[in-house]
């Protein structure tokens, strides 16, 4: 394999010194300087007093979370397609079968254990797209916070909890299906 020799280019006395390119940087940090203080340029966002609320844009992904039907029947019938579509394994399903004493005992399963990792989660929303019964949604939300680990661990009653309810037809409960 042979090598090949590259030669530096030749630098003149401006170049050697970085003069030009030092004089470009200072000029471009006055010209910041300068639209910051005429109102023209907004630095930063003040957290707490001002937030993303108005702004957010409509393909926004937030945090995922379960929902309901308008009769509050859970929606999710443990198919685990989002546990097993999921990049970084945040999601985990214990499934549970129904008995045959529940009205709704057509369907095979339930979700007895329903958890999501919000430190793994990387919000892609490919939960929200494979779900067949549109169970899990993904809210408009980007201030989740907990004081440990454990908290960040969403468990079935606290996704439900900050899902809510959404209304439409739902396969699980169409008897046509």
């Amino acid at each position: 394999m042979a090598t090949k020799l590259v030669e530096r280019p030749k630098l003149n006395f401006f170049e050697k010194i970085y003069l030009s390119s030092i004089l470009h940087g200072l000029a471009l940090t006055f010209g910041h300087i300068v639209r910051l203080f005429r109102g023209k340029t907004k630095v930063v966002m003040q957290y707490p007093e001002e937030k993303w609320d108005a702004h957010l844009p409509e393909y926004y992904r937030g945090a995922p979370a379960l929902v309901t039907d308008e009769h509050g029947r859970e929606r999710c019938v443990a198919c685990q397609l989002c546990e097993f579509i999921c990049p970084p394994r945040a999601i985990t399903i214990t499934p549970e079968e129904i008995p045959n004493s529940d009205p709704w005992a057509k369907v095979e399963k339930r979700p007895k254990a329903f958890e999501i990792d919000m430190i793994r989660c990387i919000y892609c929303g490919l939960c929200e797209e494979v779900c067949p019964e549109q169970a899990i949604f993904l809210r408009k939300d980007y201030a989740i916070t907990g004081e440990s680990r454990a908290e960040m661990v969403h468990d079935k009653r606290r996704l439900y909890e900050i899902g809510g309810v959404r209304t439409g037809l739902v396969n699980k409960w169409n008897d046509l299906k």
